[in-house]
């Protein structure tokens, strides 16, 4: 009898362990998903979003750092640039692999095997007519949006509904006496990364597409397929006048015999 009952308090506590890692499993999963929507992204924001306490959020971003499948990164005040940098939470390579796309190791291949039997030209075909149906679906999206912010800023939106998780911020640099004034387009996820790893092709026909979509010369600075955080495009939007610092006036001293009469 006692034995039986002792068998039986164990498969409970055995599937009571079991439910609580489950449960466990599932809120790291949630937090890690949060923080591919919203990456970079801060603990605070995080418990804000998520409904849980700092300590938790914590909890489970020092798991997923332990893991390897977020970073943390370090970011200035973007409206005073004072101050200490605050600690932003992105995924690493690593969780975006986990994130991706289970067929883009078949795609991959087939592009070799493409390339192999018709040239790096047919791949770069490829490549173009990937983007041409998504430059569609854009370029219907921003009929009537003007200016380059408010174009750069949609267009960050139509990447978050395909998965690219994009986002805007602004950016001032001062070049002699004129404020050079520009958009950064940023991406934080890239569902062909691999891919595009392997094929930088694709990197360049959607910087291409970008600057058909926004009306001018656009640069990218970093790729997360080239190993940074997130996709960055440099969108210039003009310029404008910088202050003008105050002329610096020296007092000339003569001597007597120079002093003018």
């Amino acid at each position: 009898m006692y034995s039986s009952n002792s068998d039986t308090a164990s498969t409970t506590t055995g599937t009571t362990v079991d439910a609580v890692g489950d449960t466990e499993e599932r809120t790291r999963d949630r937090v890690l998903n949060a923080v591919l929507e919203d990456g970079p992204v801060s603990a605070a924001e995080l418990g804000t979003k998520l409904g849980f306490t700092p300590a938790a959020v914590r909890r489970h971003l020092d798991a997923l750092s332990k893991t390897g499948l977020v970073e943390v990164k370090l970011v200035a005040n973007q409206k005073s640039g004072a101050g200490r940098p605050s600690r932003r939470y992105v995924l690493s390579h690593r969780g975006q692999t986990k994130l991706g796309n289970d067929y883009l190791d078949i795609a991959t291949q087939a592009l070799k095997v493409l390339g192999d039997a018709a040239g790096e030209d047919a791949i770069r075909k490829f490549a173009q007519d990937r983007f041409a149906t998504m430059e569609s679906r854009y370029a219907k999206a921003l009929d009537g949006v003007e200016g380059l912010e408010e174009r750069a800023a949609k267009l960050s939106e139509l990447l978050s509904s395909d998965g690219f998780v994009g986002y805007t911020r602004k950016v001032e640099a001062k070049v002699s006496t004129a404020l050079m004034r520009s958009v950064q387009l940023c991406q934080g996820h890239c569902p062909i990364q691999d891919l595009a790893r392997e094929f930088p092709v694709f990197c360049d026909m959607e910087t291409e597409m970008f600057a058909r979509l926004v009306g001018v010369d656009v640069r990218r600075l970093s790729t997360l397929a080239g190993g940074g955080h997130v996709c960055t495009t440099h969108i210039p939007v003009g310029r404008g006048k910088a202050p003008i610092r105050a002329e610096k006036r020296t007092r000339i001293k003569f001597t007597k015999q120079e002093r003018p009469r």
